[in-house]
């Protein structure tokens, strides 16, 4: 059966898997994301500097604490959105034939190349020292993230079935 454009019709067993597919990988993403904001339990650097910037009743500074927060949580959904989900998606993608581990060396791999393209070309870090600081930063927080996708997904991975040993059939 064709639809007309070359491709063939989807049926209704592969059309669940494709669902399957797509609910396991918005499940990781899921989990990848909430295993990122509580990395932010233990505040980066540069929070702990800015918290620390003027004194708690100091009515000249400029940001009141819990905007350094905010701005903490929004960096975590923005690095959430531009490094680690692509990441995610090519690294089980990409590793699918080799196993979680490759999966997972994968995943970081990009990672690490989406974060420095994210730190010095979007967030504008021109400080080697710097970039470096909060590149390891990032990764270090995105690995246990990237972790906890690719171990979802490689868990939850469709599998061929094999017959039991001993039983014939």
């Amino acid at each position: 059966m064709s639809t007309g454009s070359g491709h063939p019709a989807l049926t209704p067993s592969r059309s669940m898997m494709w669902l399957r597919r797509m609910a396991v990988h918005l499940g990781a993403m899921h989990l990848s994301g909430a295993l990122l904001v509580l990395t932010l339990l233990v505040p980066p650097g540069w929070v702990l500097d800015a918290y620390g910037a003027a004194p708690a009743g100091d009515p000249t500074a400029d940001v009141p604490p819990v905007m350094i927060l905010l701005g903490a949580l929004f960096g975590c959904v923005a690095f959430h959105v531009v490094v680690q989900i692509p990441a995610g998606l090519l690294g089980s993608w990409l590793g699918r034939r080799g196993g979680a581990l490759v999966s997972y060396a994968v995943a970081v791999a990009v990672a690490g190349a989406l974060t420095l393209v994210f730190l010095w070309g979007v967030v504008g870090v021109a400080d080697v020292a710097e970039l470096t600081s909060l590149w390891l930063d990032h990764m270090a927080r995105g690995a246990w993230a990237l972790a906890g996708y690719v171990g979802l997904v490689a868990a939850l991975r469709s599998r061929p079935a094999s017959p039991l040993p001993g039983v014939e059939g």
